[in-house]
């Protein structure tokens, strides 16, 4: 019997994967998606996005719930059974991964568990847990294989002491003592869950500063406010030594400063969260020629098509923000330039958030980043303490910042800092999109009372005056 020809194949069934799968089968192309995981999702859901943020939704409820006094509210014997937590966690990933598989049948996507080789162009080679070997053939290839948490030279994780992001959301029981070594995204979500738990989280980062690639105005707002929190920063620090012992974890750190002070700290956990690095083991790259830079990136033009013809690839393989909502646009824009539409993503317009509490959104450009290219530009900022929503829900923290063109107005950059950045953060995705002005942000109705109205009062700030302040 002749083997069947897929129209798509896509390898990995992360956020960038089977929203492309998903794409391809409602445009009409017959497709596969080869996942090693048994749970669709990849990094994202199973051990990244999804389950912190359970975990960082609970454990703010738990810090928030003493301060609830101020409302009249009071709570006698707090507690928290990590184990319970734990399970909810589970539980949350469980429903979502379903609720993929749902899609995938609903939309007739083709899915195979294992591990797949691009043995030559057109065919991959499946490899599932038990060894057992299937290949298939397809008209186009796309990699959404996702990336894995990079490493120190030298720190073995063993996802017991010395843990990585993903057995940091499953430790046993509460630390007395965890050491975060990196002061990104990740580092400091985690430090949050942590540290509001009752963990002593001191967080170890080599340059001078938290959060370095956000705008530098709010990533110092943010330091501020998570030492308030508790969080010890050991900034400009470099990490020399990492030891396991009887007791815990002994980490030898010197200052990248004159006179490069020596010390050595000590913890229960350690984690690593130094960043991610695209995952390609295995996927025989380098067989069929494909080409990637020198940190191991596979390059890709303008359609993500990479250096061999039919073959795409998406998400954390590819460079630019390590984001799931990168990948999925990315996706969505690979099916519908391969269907003859026009895909198109905006990185301009691409959000970064960290779910930390206050909550840092921005898009577009920073600061820093406008000075250095010279270019000339007006600056709007409200402060969340004069927003009459943001003062019922007592959860003033924070600033909304805008960058416009000093000529023509037009948005080039937001940034957030306070609760629910993340949600709010998205009017001024839509209007770089859409190439807007401060002035039409400032001149459209927000509903009273909602922490919306400080974008606008920011946006009036930026080429005019904010009413309430």
């Amino acid at each position: 019997m002749a083997r069947k020809i897929y129209d798509l194949a896509i390898i990995g069934g992360g956020p960038g994967g089977y929203v492309a799968a998903i794409k391809a089968a409602q445009l009409g192309l017959d497709t596969v998606c080869i996942e090693s995981r048994a749970s669709l999702g990849g990094t994202c859901l199973n051990v990244g996005c999804i389950p912190s943020k359970a975990l960082l939704n609970a454990s703010e409820k738990y810090r928030e719930i003493p301060h609830l006094t101020k409302f009249g509210i009071h709570v006698k014997d707090l507690k928290i059974d990590l184990n319970e937590l734990m399970a909810k966690k589970t539980k949350i990933v469980a429903e979502l991964t379903q609720g993929i598989n749902f899609l995938f049948k609903k939309n007739k996507v083709h899915r195979i568990e294992g591990r797949g080789e691009i043995i030559k162009v057109g065919y991959i080679k499946v490899t599932n847990a038990a060894g057992q070997i299937e290949e298939l053939e397809a008209k186009n290839i796309l990699i959404a294989t996702g990336s894995v948490s990079a490493e120190l030279p030298g720190i073995h994780v063993d996802e017991k002491t010395i843990v990585s992001s993903t057995g940091a959301l499953s430790l046993p029981k509460i630390p007395k003592k965890l050491i975060v070594i990196g002061g990104g995204y990740i580092g400091l979500e985690m430090a949050s869950v942590w540290a509001r738990l009752g963990t002593h989280v001191t967080v170890v980062e080599y340059m001078d500063m938290i959060v370095p690639m956000m705008d530098h105005e709010v990533a110092r707002a943010l330091h501020k406010s998570l030492e308030k929190q508790g969080l010890i920063f050991k900034l400009s620090t470099k990490v020399d030594k990492v030891t396991s012992t009887k007791t815990g974890v002994k980490i030898g750190v010197s200052s990248t400063k004159e006179p490069h002070q020596k010390e050595t700290l000590t913890a229960d956990i350690v984690l690593v969260a130094v960043g991610r690095r695209p995952y390609t083991t295995g996927l025989g790259l380098e067989k069929i020629g494909l080409h990637m830079d020198e940190r191991g990136f596979i390059k890709v033009n303008a359609q993500h098509e990479s250096s061999v013809p039919g073959i795409y690839a998406i998400g954390d393989v590819t460079p630019g923000p390590m984001l799931a909502h990168k990948a999925e646009e990315e996706g969505v824009a690979v099916v519908e330039n391969i269907v003859g539409q026009h895909g198109h993503v905006n990185y301009e317009a691409i959000p970064g958030v960290i779910y930390t509490m206050p909550e840092v959104a921005g898009v577009g450009k920073t600061e820093e980043e406008l000075k250095k290219e010279g270019r000339e530009y007006s600056v709007g900022k409200f402060s969340f303490s004069a927003n009459s929503r943001a003062r019922a829900n007592d959860l003033t923290e924070g600033f909304v910042k805008i960058l416009a063109d000093k000529k023509t107005d037009r948005l080039l950059g937001a940034h957030i800092i306070g609760a629910d950045a993340g949600t709010l953060i998205s009017e001024f995705v839509l209007a770089i999109e859409y190439k807007a002005a401060s002035e039409d942000i400032a001149r459209t109705c927000h509903p009273h009372p909602t922490t919306s109205e400080a974008l606008k009062e920011a946006a009036l700030a930026t080429f005019f005056k904010a009413i309430h302040s």
